[in-house]
């Protein structure tokens, strides 16, 4: 049974982590100007980025490097839910991911595939360590004590995809 939830509960996470009911554009509307380096630069830092940059020796390149929060949902006190209150917490939960990801708090999520004290990650795209420790501690099953957050800094160049 335990399997099943963690299956469940899998699936419904990557359901709600990929961005669905997006109609491609045509190519010319794909191609939105491109901010400069420097413009791109000014505008985080505007609105309270951590942001340096550097040259790629090889390409030449500027890349700019941004300060995300990682928070790591760690097993909590309280793991004494009923099994409707955990479906019921876990739907919550889930609903709070995908809020944040919708509105571009969080870039990324997911649970880890153990049974470790380390639950799972989010990546928060956002400018301060209160702001993503705020917005962590939102989440239902963090305010039901079954998960616990702890939120580290992390840098990542800006704009390069996962692979």
């Amino acid at each position: 049974m335990e399997n099943v939830r963690i299956l469940c509960f899998l699936a419904c996470f990557i359901i709600f982590s990929c961005k669905q009911g997006v109609t491609p554009k045509p190519v010319e509307e794909e191609m939105p100007k491109e901010e400069s380096t420097s413009q791109l630069k000014a505008k985080l830092t505007n609105e309270g980025y951590q942001i340096f940059d550097f040259v790629d020796e090889e390409t030449k390149d500027t890349i700019l490097m941004q300060q995300y929060f990682m928070a790591f949902l760690k097993t909590g006190p309280n793991r004494n839910q009923s099994k409707s209150e955990l479906d019921s917490l876990q739907i919550l939960h889930l609903t709070h991911l995908k809020r944040m990801y919708d509105e571009g708090y969080a870039d990324i999520s997911g649970p880890f595939g153990d049974d470790g004290e380390i639950r799972g990650i989010t990546i928060y795209n956002v400018p301060t360590l209160k702001m993503a420790d705020s917005l962590a501690n939102l989440d239902p099953m963090v305010k039901a004590e079954r998960l616990e957050i702890e939120v580290h800094p992390w840098w990542a160049a800006k704009g390069y995809p996962l692979r």
